[in-house]
Order: C-alpha cells, then sequence, then structure tokens
C-alpha cells in the first residue's frame, strides 16, 4: 500500500497538525461559502429569510449530522486497514460504507421531504417564517445524497492518508456554490430554493470530482467485483461503528431543536441573532474540529499498525495544541465578535447585533473545553471505541435541553446561549474518564493479540527479555531503545538488504502458552 504514511512517522503533534491544515482550510472555505450564502440571503432578502433558514437548519443538522458522523465512523475501519496493510479488508469496508450511505442517504431524502412541514410546525416555527422554511428544507433534502456521498468519499480518501485533495474539492465546490448563490438568489432571483439549488449543485460537483480522482490516482481503492459482495456481518461491523458515531451527531441535534424551539418563543430577533452567532462561531472553531478529525484518523492509522505508545504521545500532544489555540481564539472572538456580527447583518439591526455579540462571548470564554472535547472525542473514534462518544452526546442533549428550558425560560436568549457551554462540560466530563480507562488498557491487549505490520523497524532488547529471548547484541547496534513499538516482540531473524526486521507471528515465538517453555527458549536462543 503506498499512499501517505505521514501519520505513521516523525513527530506525532506535527504529522497531526500538517495533516489538520488541509482539514481546517477546507473547514474555512466551507464556513465562509455558509458566511457568504448567509449575507446574500440576509443582504438581499432581508433578515426574515436569514432566519427561515436558521429555522430549516437546526432540523437539517439532525439529518446531515447524523449522515457526516455515519459516514466518518464507516471510514475508521478503513483507515485501520490502511495502517495494517490489509488491502482486502480495506477494500471490502469501502464497499460495505458506500452500500450503506447509499441506503442512508435514500432513506433521509423520503423522510425529509415528506415530512419537513409537520416537522416544522412541531418546532413551533413562526408562521411569517415557515413558509420559506419549508422551501429550503425541501430542497436540502432533495438533493440529499450528494452530501452524503461528498461526505463518505472524502472520508475515505482522508482515512488513507490523503487530506489534501478532499480540500481541493471542497475549495472548487465552495467557490462554485458562492458563483451560484449570488447568480440564483440575486440575478434569476430563486429566493431560497436558489441559495438551496446552488448548494446541490456544488455538492454533486465535489462527488464527481471525488469519483475521478480515486479512479485516476489512488489504486488501492480500485474496488473489483469480489469487492463488493459484503457479507451481512462486515454490513454489521460498519453500522456499530456508524451508527453510533451518526445518533451521537443526532442526538446533539436534537438538543439544537430544542435550543430552536425555545428561540421561536423568543421571536425573530432571537432566532436571527442565534444564527449569525452560530455562523461565526463555525469559522471559529474550524481550527479545533479540523484538529479532532486529523487526531481520530492518526489514532485509527497508528492502532491498525499497533503503535500503541505513539498513540498516546500523539493525543497528549494533540491536547497540548488544541487547548492553547482554543485559549488564542477564544480571546480574539471575545474582542472582535462583533465586528464578524456586522458582516451578516450590517449595522441596522443593532438589537440583533448585540444578541450575537453577548452569545459569541459566551462561547468564546469556554471555547477549551471545546478543544478538550474535539481531540478526546477523536481518539476515541479512532480506536473504534463508540459509546462513549455516544453517551457523551446524550450528556449534551440533556444539558442543552435543560438551558433551553430552564435557563431560557428564566433568563431568555443569554439563558439559552449557554447551553452550548455546558453541554461542553457535561460531554468531556464522560469522555476523558473514557479514555483514561481505555487508554490504559490498549498495550495489554495489542501485546496479547501481537504485530499486525509486517516488520518493525526498532527491536528492543529489554522487551525480549521479558519474554524470555535473548537477542544478539550485535544486530541492534546503534538502535535506540526508547523508540520502540509495544506489543507482542517478534524474534530478528536477518535484517537483510532492506534495514527492516522482519517479524514472527507471536505463535512462532511460542508454541503454547502465555509463557514458553524452555525446551522453546532455548530453541529460540
Amino acid at each position: 500500500m503506498s499512499q501517505s504514511q505521514g501519520l505513521l512517522r516523525g513527530t506525532p503533534w506535527k504529522a497531526i497538525v500538517l495533516f489538520s491544515v488541509p482539514l481546517l482550510i477546507g473547514n474555512v472555505v466551507q464556513q465562509l461559502y455558509q458566511f457568504v450564502d448567509a449575507m446574500v440571503v440576509g443582504r438581499h432578502l432581508g433578515v426574515l429569510a436569514l432566519a427561515s433558514v436558521g429555522a430549516s437548519m437546526s432540523l437539517l443538522f439532525l439529518i446531515t449530522g447524523f449522515a457526516w458522523g455515519m459516514t466518518s465512523g464507516f471510514a475508521i475501519p478503513v483507515a485501520q486497514a490502511f495502517g495494517a496493510n490489509d488491502v482486502k479488508g480495506l477494500r471490502r469496508s469501502v464497499a460495505a460504507g458506500a452500500i450503506l450511505s447509499a441506503l442512508s442517504s435514500l432513506l433521509m431524502t423520503l423522510v425529509g421531504t415528506i415530512f419537513i412541514r409537520p416537522l416544522l410546525q412541531i418546532m413551533q416555527t413562526p408562521p411569517e417564517l415557515m413558509d420559506d422554511a419549508v422551501t429550503f428544507g425541501f430542497w436540502s433534502f432533495l438533493f440529499m445524497f450528494t452530501l452524503v456521498f461528498f461526505n463518505f468519499l472524502a472520508a475515505i480518501i482522508r482515512a488513507v492518508g490523503d487530506s489534501r485533495t478532499p480540500l481541493v474539492f471542497l475549495v472548487i465546490a465552495c467557490l462554485l456554490n458562492v458563483v451560484l448563490v449570488i447568480l440564483f438568489v440575486s440575478v434569476f432571483e430563486w429566493g431560497i430554493a436558489g441559495a438551496a439549488f446552488a448548494t446541490a449543485v456544488s455538492q454533486l460537483t465535489s462527488v464527481l470530482l471525488c469519483v475521478l480522482w480515486v479512479r485516476a490516482r489512488i489504486p488501492v481503492l480500485h474496488m473489483s467485483l469480489d469487492d463488493w459482495k459484503v457479507t451481512m456481518p462486515e454490513l454489521r461491523e460498519h453500522l456499530n461503528l456508524g451508527l453510533p458515531l451518526g445518533f451521537q451527531t443526532s442526538v446533539i441535534a436534537i438538543g439544537t431543536i430544542a435550543v430552536q424551539v425555545r428561540l421561536n418563543d423568543l421571536g425573530p430577533d432571537a432566532v436571527a441573532a442565534f444564527t449569525t452567532a452560530g455562523r461565526v462561531d463555525g469559522i471559529a472553531v474550524t481550527f479545533l474540529a479540523s484538529l479532532g478529525l486529523a487526531t481520530s484518523t492518526f489514532v485509527a492509522q497508528n492502532y491498525g499498525a499497533r503503535q500503541i505508545e505513539r498513540v498516546k504521545h500523539g493525543v497528549r500532544q494533540a491536547l497540548i495544541v488544541s487547548i492553547l489555540v482554543s485559549i488564542a481564539i477564544g480571546l480574539a472572538l471575545f474582542v472582535l465578535g462583533g465586528v464578524f456580527v456586522e458582516l451578516f447583518i450590517g449595522s441596522e439591526q443593532p438589537v440583533v447585533l448585540g444578541m450575537a455579540h453577548d452569545a459569541l462571548k459566551i462561547y468564546s470564554v469556554a471555547y477549551w473545553t471545546l478543544g478538550i472535547l474535539f481531540v478526546v472525542r477523536g481518539s476515541l473514534q479512532g480506536l473504534g471505541h463508540m459509546k462513549p462518544p455516544f453517551y457523551s452526546g446524550i450528556a449534551e442533549l440533556v444539558m442543552r435541553v435543560f438551558t433551553a428550558v430552564v435557563l431560557g425560560a428564566a433568563f431568555g436568549f443569554i439563558g439559552v446561549a449557554w447551553g452550548a457551554p455546558l453541554a461542553w462540560v457535561g460531554s468531556i466530563a464522560l469522555l476523558i474518564p473514557s479514555y483514561i480507562v481505555i487508554s490504559r488498557k490498549l498495550e495489554e491487549r495489542t501485546y496479547r493479540q501481537g504485530p499486525r505490520t509486517e516488520e518493525i523497524e526498532v527491536l528492543s532488547a529489554p522487551l525480549l527479555a521479558e519474554k524470555g529471548v535473548v537477542a544478539d547484541p550485535t544486530i541492534l547496534q546503534g538502535e535506540s531503545f526508547e523508540d520502540v513499538r509495544t506489543g507482542a516482540i517478534p524474534i530478528v531473524r536477518d535484517r537483510g538488504e532492506t534495514g527492516q526486521f522482519p517479524a514472527l507471528d507471536e505463535a512462532d515465538l511460542f508454541d503454547a502458552g502465555e509463557h514458553p517453555s524452555e525446551d522453546s527458549e532455548s530453541e529460540q536462543r
């Protein structure tokens, strides 16, 4: 397998940050096109139109968030198979994920287009926002397959170590979307539907570009007919990873819907202010989200390669970077948040502007908790542990509903705005202990299972001694005993011309039992 090995080599934090840079740029570009989207709608169609988009976006986030989380979960076994050099397993994982993505996109399209109006009515959407919210939601759900498959294909390409190519295609799609939304809304005057059409066309373009790139440049993802003959156990395995991650995102979205219901009670100004603050907040936290996704891929690849110590070091270093950056972002947003808000709605709406800036100030003081959340949650997902992130999503839901119902009733808009920081705190209260417990078990589990890679680069004499194996010191000359891979220790046969240490499986070490017999120990010597 010859795709990028960057996450398996070098200093962990540098590898993670470098991998996250294209993700960051992609997220920023995506947020910027949403920024332009909101600017065109808000400036050309008015504040009520912008509020209508915001009223339907919380419902769309419930579905699209599920799709994003699910497809990210489908990519985890792909990254693990890539780290383990398992080409057959990788391709079958891609096939299973593609089949499930197609079925889920069809289901989401049917549910969304049929029930958009009743769902918005349940959310108590104000009458003056209803028609535009239904229009925007209907067309967005109709083209849901474009979003699902771009997320899936981008996740698969990133899973094999390429985070740059999805960025290029995303930039192309976003630039196209900017041109189209101006054309459809301002020139053709298609209203809210024009904004939805622009997004659909740009996403479809990115899907086609991903498919063409895979066919032309990524041989490891070239599928045969046999690869598509996936079994039910394989589909269940991917569902066990994708569904919890999808439901986790959806649970958070349900909390967002609860918040939206409270905002609808507070009136259009509150809806517009919260929508605008959310746009600015989305841009502000893009690096944190990108770092979390990069950490997840880093952990999945290195866990597949059984480089457990590298996994632990990488997570610790990513946490430090994330916390430092989140503090800097919080300070900048606390001071300059009002400037960004004014770009959306101008200075003619002082009430909305002031409310949105107040919300941003509340978010900014708690960004450090969000930095921790993204990295720890991404690490657990990369290890294939989906239950802790799911339960943390439940904690977020509880906190968001609590703030919407209780604090929103008591303190109005400010009470609702506190929902996000309290949700972040509730989430990490579950994630951190879970990661500590799971990480302590990793080395022991890997030691029992043995290495998945065909070669091992560094061999430690002390670790060999623990197994009762005596290594020839001349073989190990010049190697650093501090830079070793954990797990079942292979016996050195011959370094050969490659400079690598070909390894035997643990079964070759010991014929039976956990410890070697005296005879086998003599043979090994």
